[in-house]
């Protein structure tokens, strides 16, 4: 539930809550992807999980689903117009994580 005035970083939190949506995110930027490639590239996310945040990304429009009437049926995900808008956010978010890793690097081998 959104309330009024709801705190922006809350916001953020709540759409992308969830240990593996950044990850789906991440990997959406560079294509489009098949849920099995998904699996492969989050292999110890379950696949009931990664089903399950692929629909809420969807619900919240981050991402687009694409079923191709073929048999079997084929479904790709990728990043929805609004959902690139995530991707400055998803690069600072890593190159935060890179500074860290190597911080705590750092730390340890000293």
């Amino acid at each position: 539930m959104i309330h009024q005035l709801e705190c922006p970083v809350e916001t953020l939190i709540h759409v992308l809550s969830g240990k593996w949506k950044p990850l789906i995110l991440w990997h959406l930027m560079e294509s489009k992807k098949r849920f099995n490639d998904l699996e492969k590239l989050i292999p110890d996310a379950s696949q009931k999980m990664l089903a399950q945040h692929l629909r809420d990304l969807e619900r919240e429009g981050i991402i687009d689903r694409t079923v191709y009437p073929t048999v079997p049926p084929k479904v790709e995900y990728s990043l929805s117009e609004y959902g690139s808008t995530l991707i400055p956010v998803a690069k600072v978010m890593c190159a935060w994580g890179e500074n860290h890793n190597k911080r705590k690097y750092e730390e340890s081998a000293s």
